[in-house]
């Protein structure tokens, strides 16, 4: 379809193999759809071993890619790519270093690593078809600290890593249980020096709450049922939504990016914080919301006229055939999503494109590793995948038109009327 300004956005990049010389006129279809798109995005799950050297700072998750593999990125269409992601430090500052140099020598509107805080926190802008477009790119962990970029202080050089939104992962447990761990952590940590020691290389978590104890790294508290609680950092969010909000004051079409590790337990739920961060986002002047971390489609919601994809899956998944646990069909099952907006900055239409990586017939195979790129589902598979989709959706207020193949959605509201900055 014809439209003033399009954003193509796709799941997550984890990708090692240059993919250029795949031949499947299956694939070719793929890469027309994206490049229908002014913007076309994903995230890069991975670091590039390069100039800089790097070593592995990870065991058995750990992943590096060569450069060679932008260039494929570049080659299917990608001109946007996020950096904020779990992989993205996995060499270390240099593999940081090495992944900046080679990005930016390919021109790719990028975000969410960098040289120290200030400069990984900075937005990607480009202009983009016939609009300046701003790429915001953060993750939330859970991750070690010591991968999150820091500036120069007196006492302590700069650190390359990752543009952290900073969150604090805290377990929720009754009074019998919360009373048998305080009562076993006294017993344990008999002395400051051994609990100094563990310490290492994290600072210990402060702890504010009478309600609250710090087991081994681990902050409990007081609840009524036992869960997970994932609270974000007032601060570190206020700092990326004040970047947004200046973005959009100068009519940029602002895209903001978060990749976190904050499942839950079935994958395809939308965490609440993970909701109430993008609707902050929307709400500082973001044109569009797009999140990975869970290897699923998770719901899609129309949020004041922008877009909020809060799970893509994958797009590009070059895992290792050891790693069991990457085997459910869903996993490979995702869309591409093509939204369009009109001459004064509405969303028009959101189009979808089902696509399963190595095709229909990896999943039902048994080696579910070996697909390279994502190829167009067709016919159940297809319907399946829209379906379930919209089915997540449907409790976001999202209506979605299924024909063949393919699928739609059309807002139903155009709440936000923003001047594109022409």
């Amino acid at each position: 379809m014809k439209s003033s300004f399009s954003a193509v956005v796709t799941g997550q990049s984890l990708i090692t193999h240059d993919v250029r010389d795949v031949q499947d006129g299956r694939f070719a279809e793929v890469m027309r759809f994206l490049r229908q798109g002014d913007v076309v995005f994903t995230n890069f799950e991975s670091t590039i071993l390069g100039q800089y050297g790097g070593w592995p700072t990870k065991g058995k998750y750990f992943g590096y890619s060569r450069a060679q593999v932008l260039d494929a990125l570049k080659a299917i269409g990608f001109n946007a790519i996020a950096l904020a992601n779990n992989h993205a430090f996995d060499l270390g500052p240099s593999g940081i270093l090495s992944t900046l140099q080679e990005v930016e020598a390919r021109n790719f509107l990028h975000a969410g690593i960098g040289t120290d805080e200030t400069n990984a926190a900075k937005l990607g802008r480009r202009r983009m078809g016939n609009r300046e477009v701003a790429l915001l790119a953060v993750d939330a962990g859970p991750g070690p600290a010591n991968m999150y970029a820091e500036n120069r202080t007196a006492f302590r050089p700069p650190r390359p890593g990752v543009n952290r939104l900073k969150t604090l992962r805290k377990i929720g447990v009754t009074t019998g249980y919360f009373r048998n761990l305080a009562t076993l952590a006294s017993a344990l940590q008999s002395s400051d020096l051994e609990r100094a020691n563990y310490a290492q290389p994290e600072d210990p978590p402060v702890i504010t709450e009478d309600n609250e104890i710090d087991f081994y790294g681990t902050i409990f508290t007081q609840a009524s049922t036992c869960e997970r609680l994932v609270q974000i950092d007032p601060q570190s969010a206020a700092t990326h939504l004040a970047a947004i909000r200046l973005a959009a004051a100068r009519g940029e079409f602002v895209i903001a990016y978060v990749h976190h590790h904050h499942w839950e337990p079935n994958w395809q739920d939308v965490p609440s914080w993970v909701q109430s961060f993008a609707r902050m986002c929307v709400d500082a002047g973001a044109d569009l919301f797009v999140s990975h971390g869970a290897p699923v489609l998770q719901a899609v919601e129309i949020y004041e006229g922008s877009p909020i994809f809060y799970g893509l899956g994958n797009f590009l998944f070059h895992t290792d055939p050891d790693e069991h646990e990457w085997s459910p069909p869903e996993v490979r099952q995702s869309i591409v999503a093509a939204c369009h907006y009109d001459a004064v900055g509405h969303l028009e239409a959101i189009e979808l494109l089902p696509v399963v990586v190595g095709g229909e017939e990896r999943l039902s195979g048994s080696n579910v590793s070996s697909g390279l790129v994502p190829l167009p589902a067709t016919g159940e598979v297809a319907h399946h995948i829209l379906g379930e989709l919209a089915a997540r959706s449907q409790a976001f207020g999202v209506e979605f038109c299924i024909s063949q193949s393919s699928g739609r959605i059309t807002p139903q509201d155009r709440l936000r009327a923003k001047s594109p900055g022409l």
